[in-house]
């Protein structure tokens, strides 16, 4: 493991290792066991898309092992003004240990790798959300105790969440069932490797797709840089919304989780947020556990 771009670049064992490790960074926080991991390590951190908790995690989760994190948006970097991807990953490799970089682009992280002599890691793109998708892995597990047996089921928007998700989910042996809107699937070649590779459906039917899930996942209908979309996609998804009576038809015990922001009475309802809000925020805390244990991977 040598960057985390996308997922489907790390095998089963490299994520379990990321999570086992984001288990014991978690417990060592808890209990007042502080090891400076990354002591004098620097990181990076090239903001092209604002965030809150991939930018506070980051910048707590570095402090907390001991290293620097250097906000960097993309006003401050020539990056911003025409640098080319590829002379500023030879630049920043001069000075810095590891780079987090969110953004647009996912052929720019791939560029920052690809030029770059350091450990490059996707905060976010519109094509992955790795990060994110380790959070929702290690908070899954320990609700739910281990990955066998499950059924996701992620119905919405298929974005970067879906195509990670879905990766996820089939490396680890979780059935996955998407739901979306026809002509808003997820990436083409991640269905086609998903439906080959585990148990795997994709279909337009939400009640097909919930039926005895033992997860629930779903994300806001307009992404960032979709605002002028919002009204159309309203109207598209208006269907796909995670609340009661959905539920009804997935397992008893059912977890829901969202990667935040959430949109109340758009893609969930608030009666459904706030009866599932601990797990929704104990997510949203692992993205703090999950990036520390993948800078103590690439950095240490």
């Amino acid at each position: 493991m040598k960057h985390l771009l996308k997922l489907q670049d790390l095998t089963r064992e490299e994520i379990l290792s990321v999570l086992n490790l984001a288990d014991q960074l978690k417990f060592e926080r808890n209990n007042g066991i502080h090891k400076d991991y990354l002591k004098g390590k620097k990181l990076g951190m090239i903001f092209q898309k604002a965030s809150t908790r991939t930018r506070v995690s980051f910048e707590t989760g570095i402090y907390e092992l001991g290293g620097y994190g250097m906000f960097l948006s993309s006003s401050d970097l020539q990056i911003g003004r025409g640098e080319p991807v590829q002379d500023t990953a030879r630049v920043l490799s001069r000075y810095l240990d590891g780079i987090m970089i969110r953004t647009f682009a996912q052929q720019e992280v791939e560029d920052l790798a690809k030029y770059g002599t350091i450990p490059v890691i996707n905060g976010l793109t519109d094509y992955a959300h790795p990060c994110q998708v380790l959070a929702d892995l290690m908070t899954i597990r320990e609700y739910k105790g281990s990955f066998k047996g499950l059924k996701m089921a992620y119905f919405g928007d298929g974005n970067n969440m879906a195509n990670s998700l879905i990766v996820g989910a089939v490396k680890l042996g979780i059935a996955c069932a998407v739901a979306c809107p026809k002509g808003y699937e997820p990436d083409s070649v991640i269905t086609a490797w998903a439906e080959s590779n585990g148990e795997f459906l994709m279909t337009e039917k939400v009640e097909e797709a919930v039926k005895d899930a033992d997860i629930v996942y779903t994300d806001v209908w307009a992404s960032m840089g979709m605002e002028n979309e919002k009204k159309e996609r309203e109207k598209i998804f208006k269907n796909y919304q995670v609340n009661s009576e959905v539920l009804k038809k997935a397992k008893e015990d059912v977890m829901v989780l969202h990667c935040l922001p959430a949109h109340r009475g758009e893609e969930i309802t608030e009666e459904v947020f706030e009866a599932h809000a601990k797990e929704i925020f104990d997510e949203a805390e692992n993205r703090l556990h999950a990036q520390k244990a993948v800078m103590v991977k690439l950095l240490k």
